[in-house]
């Protein structure tokens, strides 16, 4: 790549919504895909579009305090700078609020929202980035608007994103879009042994009136949100949940 070559930043890109978002982007963008799983992100090059441009960058979200560094230095090294910024890497931990231990709200928090900020703010300086971030949307999910039992560290980091998003919104216009997608249940590898349940697919077969969404479902979305098609919008919340939530039916 050239010096300061643009290029769009996927994190969590290998596997699922990650890599079906670099997928899509790769014949358009020059990607950055990021994971914690070097071999894992290697494939998702491979599935790409173009692989050849594309780097990657492997480093553990659950590190906050070494995003900001690790990040900074891949761009000086490579001579790159990030015009668009996917954060699509997450974590989930399901148990119920007397069992959150202090190690999983700090995980919950550092993957979800915490290596976000970490990232767009070391994207927004000059020196790490010299002026070239555009558009930011990140992947946050139904459940920060509503509430399950067991899921309280995921809906409030989840929603802490969403938060964030609507105030830099406000604080990077013009220069910077920043918008988030949230998406309903998707089949994903790490979905597929919960929807493989009988009486669990039967039920979301009902609350789903467009049925159960796919990671390309989710892909379309963020690409729209970087496009210039999409120049007049930010600070925006883009449920893609095939009308989960809008379905007050009782069958």
């Amino acid at each position: 790549m050239s010096p300061h070559s643009p290029c769009t930043l996927v994190t969590g890109a290998s596997s699922g919504i990650g890599r079906a978002i670099a997928q899509r982007l790769s014949g358009s963008r020059r990607l950055i895909l990021h994971g914690r799983d070097h071999a894992r992100l290697e494939e998702t090059r491979a599935a790409c579009l173009r692989p050849e441009e594309h780097l990657l960058w492997s480093h553990d979200l659950r590190l906050a305090a070494e995003v900001a560094p690790s990040l900074t230095a891949l761009l000086a090294a490579q001579g790159l700078a990030v015009d668009g910024f996917v954060h699509c890497a997450g974590t989930v931990h399901v148990l119920p609020a007397r069992s959150a231990s202090l190690e999983a709200v700090l995980e919950s928090l550092n993957v979800n929202y915490v290596a976000a900020q970490q990232i767009i703010a070391t994207l927004l300086k000059k020196r790490a980035n010299p002026g070239q971030l555009g558009s930011v949307v990140v992947i946050s999910s139904v459940w920060s608007q509503f509430g399950a039992r067991g899921h309280s560290l995921y809906c409030a980091s989840k929603a802490a994103l969403d938060g964030m998003v609507r105030a830099l919104a406000v604080e990077l216009a013009p220069d910077v879009r920043v918008n988030s997608v949230l998406p309903g249940a998707v089949r994903t590898p790490m979905a597929e042994p919960v929807l493989a349940e009988p009486a669990l697919a039967e039920r979301l077969r009902q609350d789903y009136p467009l049925g159960i969404g796919q990671p390309g479902d989710i892909a379309a979305a963020v690409e729209f949100l970087l496009s210039k098609n999409a120049s007049w919008i930010t600070g925006q919340q883009f449920v893609v949940d095939g009308g989960r939530t809008i379905n007050l039916s009782h069958k």
